[in-house]
């Protein structure tokens, strides 16, 4: 008799990859390791997958879809904010793949449909238009990834996280409530450059040049205030971005 297909195949394989992800990093992501932790043969993994990067892709566009839809019934920002940090400690694995590198293609080029989701929630409470929130959106996000960060890798557990799952809650709403107070006008550093773009697939991309002098011009004057010799060393080195 042929043997039958196993529908659960492919969600093992990834379940595994995130584990071992998460574990040993990609060092330990190999196809026989990830074959093994599945149940399964390493050219089963191969017949479906061409290679860790693959694994890791399929991993993460799962998890952003499972994430989306956790989201997606939310009617405020704060309910779509205490559902992201569930999914995160629910999906600990999965959570932690998703974000590794995801200013970098390929996964800066993939969808992201709970960051655009998140943005758009906070868009009904401040107004404007969904970009004009991106930079606060990034600070919200940070948050609450550090956040989950910190509970899926610190152990935290009993009053200390639920302590700090809703603290997290709370200073989400404090910033939000802030920018609504002062209309935005509250900010540091230069503006949100109007080419860098997150969240929009192929729209998507990160400036890395420095669009308005600021950190070079914060760096010169740094080095006028030091010694001449400490000065000469320092002139090779480039300024970090």
């Amino acid at each position: 008799m042929p043997r039958q297909a196993d529908p659960q195949l492919e969600q093992r394989i990834l379940e595994a990859a995130g584990r071992l992800r998460a574990r040993g990093g990609e060092k330990a992501l190999t196809m026989r390791a990830v074959a093994k932790a599945a149940g399964t043969t390493t050219p089963t993994v191969y017949e479906r997958y061409r290679d860790r990067d693959d694994i890791l892709r399929a991993l993460r566009l799962q998890t952003r879809s499972e994430l989306f839809a956790t989201l997606r019934d939310s009617r405020t920002l704060a309910q779509a904010c205490q559902a992201y940090l569930e999914f995160a400690l629910q999906h600990r694995h999965a959570y932690e793949v998703l974000y590794d590198k995801f200013a970098e293609p390929p996964s800066l080029h993939e969808p992201w449909p709970s960051f655009n989701l998140l943005r758009e929630r906070l868009t009904q409470r401040l107004g404007g238009t969904p970009r004009q929130h991106t930079r606060l959106m990034l600070s919200l996000w940070s948050l609450m990834h550090g956040t989950a960060m910190l509970l899926i890798r610190g152990g935290a557990v009993g009053p200390l996280r639920t302590q700090m799952f809703h603290a997290c809650l709370d200073a989400v709403e404090a910033v939000v409530a802030e920018t609504a107070r002062s209309k935005g006008k509250t900010r540091s550093g230069p503006k949100w450059p109007a080419n860098l773009i997150l969240g929009e697939e192929g729209e998507s991309k990160v400036v890395h040049s420095e669009d308005d002098g600021s950190t070079k011009r914060a760096a010169q004057a740094g080095q006028k205030k030091q010694k001449p010799m400490l000065a000469a060393r320092t002139r090779s080195v480039r300024t970090p971005l």
